[in-house]
């Protein structure tokens, strides 16, 4: 509702608390880091992201995001391994 809206603030409100009391579930936290990034809180985005990559490594769109909160915060030799490895989890490989 509040992402329809575009409200991001107010989802990253709601999804902070609901975070806190089941912690180990990605899907609240993927939200969670997609309302920081929508309402330009990047830094917050990016400590949300790094949580779930740490547990989860190849979790694709958490990667995808990260490099692009990363680019997004001109951090683009940061954001390459996370874009590329993304690609690779997701089967986008470069055609030759």
């Amino acid at each position: 509702m509040f992402f329809d809206a575009k409200e991001y603030a107010t989802a990253a409100k709601v999804l902070d608390g609901l975070v806190a009391e089941v912690p180990e579930q990605v899907a609240p936290r993927l939200l969670l880091a997609r309302s920081y990034y929508h309402s330009a809180q990047l830094r917050r985005a990016e400590a949300e992201l790094r949580t779930i990559v740490e547990r989860d490594p190849v979790e694709h769109y958490a990667r995808l995001m990260l490099g692009r909160t990363l680019e997004r915060q001109g951090r683009d030799t940061e954001a390459a391994p996370h874009l590329r490895m993304a690609a690779a989890l997701a089967g986008d490989f470069p055609e030759d």
